[in-house]
C-alpha cells in the first residue's frame, strides 16, 4: 500500500516540533518527524538540514493545516480555560510574571542557581497588559 505524505511545517528546534506534533496527534492526525534525532544530537546542524520536518498523510493535510493555524492564547487562563480578568479594569489581557523586587531575593536566586539547585519557591503574579496592575 503506497501512501503519500506532505510536509506540513519545519521547526528549528526539536522541542518546538514536538509541541506541534503533540497538538496534531491530539486531534487524531498521524504525524511523522524527520531529522529530529540528528538535530537532538547536534543542534547546530538545524539550519544546514532545514530543521525538523513534520509530515502528515496527504488526506490529513487540510485538517492539519487548520489545526496548526488556530491561535494559541498568549494570555493566562484559569482552571476552567477562561481568560483571567483584571480585578482593577476588567481587561482579559493578563500575563503571568515573576519578579524579584529586592536584593535579598536576587541573591538567594543566584546562590541557588550557582549550586545547581532549583529555587524552592518562586513568586508568580499576574499582570494586566492594559493597566499594569499586579495581583495574585
Amino acid at each position: 500500500m503506497d501512501q503519500d505524505f506532505k510536509l506540513i511545517r519545519r521547526y528549528q528546534y526539536s522541542s518546538e516540533a514536538l509541541i506541534f506534533q503533540g497538538k496534531l496527534e491530539s486531534e487524531g492526525i498521524q504525524v511523522f518527524a524527520r531529522d529530529i534525532n540528528t538535530i537532538n544530537s547536534n543542534p547546530l546542524l538545524s539550519n544546514a538540514i532545514g530543521g525538523v520536518k513534520l509530515f502528515v498523510k496527504a488526506e490529513d493535510y487540510e485538517k492539519a493545516s487548520k489545526v496548526l493555524s488556530e491561535e494559541i492564547s498568549k494570555f493566562s487562563l484559569d482552571e476552567n480555560n477562561n481568560l483571567i480578568k483584571c480585578p482593577k479594569c476588567g481587561a482579559e489581557e493578563i500575563e503571568m510574571v515573576t519578579s524579584i523586587k529586592d536584593v535579598k531575593r536576587l541573591f538567594a536566586f543566584i546562590l541557588l542557581l550557582y549550586f545547581a539547585m532549583m529555587p524552592l519557591k518562586s513568586k508568580h503574579k499576574y499582570k494586566c497588559s492594559k493597566c499594569s496592575f499586579e495581583f495574585n
